[in-house]
Formats: structure tokens, C-alpha cells, sequence
């Protein structure tokens, strides 16, 4: 069999469409018979010749032309994380597993349920699961190429000669007759160069690319559902500190007045009281759309109607807080938990065998048919032994002169590939900048929220200052309006930081690839 895997390898190597056809096929194809017989002690008889002819020709079917896949040369090697512990005193970025279901970071049992939801009910990720059906019903059919095509068939047409022909002047009858013919067709097209192998290779790349897109989406869309979520539980955070505040402003109008009523205070208090009063008030609308657009969109998420979700997201629960420790995986994992990266590696793997098959069709194709069945003039005998007929024999197919079509083709789907290698790395790139930005950003919003703990603390107790020497008669209202506004300021901003901390996780996994197996 050595020497059969030799000329496999010589014709595919030095194999030009002269040569093949010429001394390659009459000189270096009988060597190789007879070095086999000599080798396997085959009886040089006419089924000796059937059977080493059949072995050569299998061999010839395992060889496939064209470049065969290899990442290795485009991985683009991430040496290490950010480290971000210097930006942000007490946040460790520890090099344990990413769970697939991540968000239970936050251990909120409502979001989990909502997540776990989401996997069944999101339309998005229906129709990504719906093209992964396509991608496998592609696979079958290029699949069903490389097997034989076997059909029945059957026709009946009465005719008859023309009289004045020139087969009736040659005695001919020309009386109407009936034919009929029924019978089997097969045809099968041998792999000699692969051709068929690398067209199934490709189909089950873009399969898998499919199913990486459908995880691809699956992440998005739970990031997304995520998002949605901690930025509705900030506006309801942000609603509940502006009715404290509006509490507190009522209480002033009303001591403004009664100050104004008993002369110890002045118009201008009372109304700038009343002003502020309007101002905070003015936020509540606002406010509220805002609430009531987050959880339509979280209904949209989760294939629901608008306010479907409205009873069960309207209880106020606080923003989580951010685990000290934040598991991120290692570097070199990043490559096999991005659905893009896999996306684009399983393109790239396509790409390449789509190289094979643009090669394969510069060489003869082989083909072997057959048919068999009955033919005669009354249908009631096409049944009989004496109206059979068949035919079984190769047809070769060898292209000579096409315009430049198949090497332009071949040109194609080299630059396809190069392009999808440059994809790959690109995407890889990108992945790497994601992550480092997420972590630089996750370790700033946590810096960010003692600094704004601390002003937000001192705020209050300046409020709670002026307040208490206004009542006194120490200072004038000013201070007061002066101090409440700051801490209304103060309190939206923690807020805010609030929730921005917990989106940057969010951003964090989604840029880690979610997690997922």
C-alpha cells in the first residue's frame, strides 16, 4: 500500500491535466499494479486486476488536495490580565472559573429566574437556534453528494413512421406502435481528490460556526437582559431617594410658611423653598417613564407583552454589592469561552477547506453509471426475461479550456481565506481590548464609589447642620438650600456609581465570553 500512497502523493503534488491523462495514467498507474501484485502476491487474473484496480482507487479517495487547517499560526497568545489591583485598594481579580450562570454574582433569585427564562422564551435566540437547523440540514446535503444517486424511472409514447419517409422506402412498417420502458438509473461520482471531503469539512465548520453564533447570541442577549435589570433597579433606587428628598422639601415649605406667617422669616424664603420643591417634583415623571420603559423592554427580552412583568419587578430591592473577589478565568481559556472567536475560527477553518474543493475541480472526475430495466411494445411484457436491458460502465470528465473560470474561482477562495485569517486575529484583538477595558473600568467605578461614599457622608451631616440652625435662627434659609441640594447631588451620583459598578461586571463577563461551556 506504500507505493499506492505514493502516487497518491506524486499525482497530487506534480499532477498537471497533461500528465495525468498521458505517462501518469498509461506508465506510472500500471507500475503501481504491478509493484502491488508483486508486493501482495495477487494472481495477475482478470479478478486479481478488478480488486488491486478497486484498492487503487480507494486510495486515490482518501487523498484530498489542498491545504489542511491549522490555527496555531493565528492564535495570537494573551500573556496575562490587567493588573488592576493597584487601581482599586480591596478588588481582587482572582484566576478561577467563570460559571456559565455568572449573574449569580449578584445573588438576586429574582434575576436568575428571569435568566433562566430567557433561554427558552427569547425570540433572538429561537431564530439563532433555527439557523443552526439550516447549517445541519447544509451538512446533510453536502453529505448526500458523496453518495450514490440511485432513481426510478418510466415512459410510454406511441409513434409511427411517416410513409413517405425514407425509412418506410427502406421497408420499414409504418403502423402506429406503443413503447414502454421502465427501469432503475444510479450514478456515483468517486472522491478521487477530495473534492467531496472538503466540501463536508467546510459544511460542518460553518456548522459549528452556526452553533457558536447561537451562543454568541445567547450571551449578548443574557448581558443584555442583565443590564436591563441592575439599570431598573438604579431608577427605582433613584425614585425612592427623590420621595425621601421630597419629604424633606415639603417640611421646608412648611417651615418656611409658618416662619413667614410668625415674622421671623421673609417671602423670599417661602417661595425659594416652594422652587425647590417644584424642582424635585419635576424629576418624578421622568423618572417613572424611565422605570416603566426598563421592564417593557425586559418583557421584549422574554417574548412577553408590555407590562407583563410590571407585578413582579415592581417591588424596590436594592442594587447588589460587588464581591471583593471577582472570579475572571485565565488568559489563555479567553480563546475557548468567546463564541466570536470560535465564530471566527470556524470560518476561518471553512475558508480553508473551501481552498480544497476550488483545487479539486482542476482534476478528471470519475464517475460510475448504471441502469437497468424492461422495454417492450405491450406493457403486460416488460416483466419477461427477454425485455430487460442494462448498461453499466465510467464516464470521465476532464476540463480542458473554461475561460480562466476555475482558476479565477481558485483566486477567490484563497483571498476568502486570508480574509477570514485576518477576521480570526482581528476578533481575537478585539477580545483582548474588551477585557482589558472592562477590567480597567470595573476596578475605576470601585475607587470611584468610596470616594463618592465618603462625600455623600459628609454632605448629609452638613445638611443636617444647617438644617438644625435654621430652625434655631442661626443662619438664614441659603444654607439650608444650599445643603440639600448637594445632598440630593450627592445621593444621585452614589447611586449612579451604584449601578455603573454592577453594569461593569456585566461588561466584564459578557466580555469574558459569558461563561459558558
Amino acid at each position: 500500500m506504500n507505493s499506492v500512497h505514493f502516487f497518491c502523493q506524486q499525482t497530487v503534488l506534480n499532477g498537471s491535466v497533461q500528465s495525468l491523462v498521458g505517462e501518469v495514467a498509461e506508465n506510472s498507474l500500471q507500475g503501481q499494479f504491478m509493484s502491488f501484485y508483486e508486493t501482495k502476491s495477487i494472481p495477475s487474473t482478470p479478478t486479481g486486476k478488478a480488486f488491486a484496480i478497486a484498492i487503487v482507487i480507494v486510495s486515490l479517495s482518501a487523498c484530498s488536495v489542498g491545504p489542511d487547517y491549522s490555527v496555531a499560526e493565528n492564535t495570537i497568545n494573551i500573556p496575562q490580565w490587567a493588573d488592576t489591583t493597584n487601581q482599586a485598594d480591596g478588588l481582587v481579580i482572582a484566576s478561577k472559573v467563570v460559571n456559565s450562570d455568572w449573574w449569580k454574582i449578584f445573588q438576586d433569585p429574582l434575576l436568575t429566574s428571569l435568566e433562566k427564562e430567557l433561554a427558552t422564551k427569547n425570540l433572538d435566540i429561537q431564530l439563532a437556534m433555527n439557523r443552526i437547523e439550516e447549517s445541519r440540514s447544509l451538512l446533510g446535503i453536502t453529505k448526500s453528494e458523496q453518495l450514490p444517486n440511485l432513481g426510478l424511472g418510466g415512459n410510454y409514447s406511441r409513434y409511427g413512421l411517416s410513409e413517405n419517409g425514407k425509412f418506410a422506402a427502406l421497408g420499414a412498417p409504418t403502423q402506429a406502435n406503443n413503447f414502454w420502458q421502465v427501469g432503475f438509473d444510479a450514478s456515483w461520482e468517486l472522491d478521487l481528490w477530495g473534492k467531496f471531503a472538503r466540501s463536508n469539512e467546510s459544511a460542518m465548520a460553518q456548522l459549528m460556526a452556526t452553533q457558536y453564533e447561537q451562543q454568541g447570541v445567547y450571551v449578548a442577549i443574557s448581558a443584555q437582559l442583565a443590564r436591563i435589570y441592575l439599570q431598573l433597579r438604579g431608577v427605582q433606587a433613584q425614585i425612592d431617594l427623590t420621595e425621601k428628598n421630597l419629604q424633606i422639601a415639603k417640611r421646608t415649605v412648611e417651615l418656611t410658611e409658618s416662619r413667614e406667617r410668625n415674622g421671623v422669616g421673609t417671602r423670599f424664603e417661602t417661595s425659594t423653598s416652594l422652587a425647590q420643591l417644584a424642582s424635585i417634583k419635576a424629576m418624578m415623571p421622568e423618572l417613572k417613564q424611565r422605570r416603566s420603559k426598563l421592564m417593557n423592554a425586559m418583557a421584549l427580552l422574554l417574548g412577553e407583552q408590555p407590562h407583563s412583568l410590571d407585578e413582579r419587578l415592581k417591588d424596590v430591592i436594592p442594587l447588589p454589592v460587588l464581591a471583593k473577589e471577582i472570579p475572571v478565568g485565565v488568559p489563555s481559556e479567553l480563546a475557548h469561552r468567546r463564541p466570536d472567536i470560535l465564530t471566527a475560527e470556524a470560518e476561518l477553518h471553512a475558508a480553508t477547506a473551501e481552498i480544497g474543493v476550488a483545487k479539486a475541480n482542476f482534476y478528471p472526475r470519475i464517475a460510475i453509471n448504471g441502469q437497468i430495466g424492461g422495454e417492450a411494445f405491450e406493457y403486460t411484457d416488460l416483466g419477461s426475461w427477454s425485455s430487460r436491458f442494462f448498461s453499466i460502465g465510467p464516464s470521465v470528465y476532464l476540463p480542458i479550456f473554461q475561460g480562466g473560470k476555475l482558476t479565477q474561482k481558485l483566486e477567490l477562495t484563497e483571498i476568502k481565506q486570508k480574509s477570514a485569517a485576518i477576521r480570526y486575529r482581528q476578533t481575537v484583538l478585539n477580545a483582548w481590548h474588551e477585557v482589558d477595558d472592562a477590567l480597567s473600568y470595573t476596578a475605576a467605578q470601585v475607587q470611584q464609589h468610596k470616594d463618592l461614599t465618603i462625600a455623600y457622608q459628609q454632605h448629609k451631616r452638613a445638611f443636617d447642620v444647617a438644617e438644625r440652625n435654621f430652625q434655631e435662627g442661626v443662619s438664614d434659609y441659603l444654607q439650608v438650600l444650599t445643603a440639600q441640594k448637594d445632598v440630593l447631588l450627592s445621593e444621585t451620583k452614589l447611586n449612579l456609581n451604584k449601578t455603573q459598578s454592577t453594569l461593569s461586571l456585566v461588561n466584564l463577563y459578557k466580555a469574558l465570553g459569558g461563561g459558558w461551556n
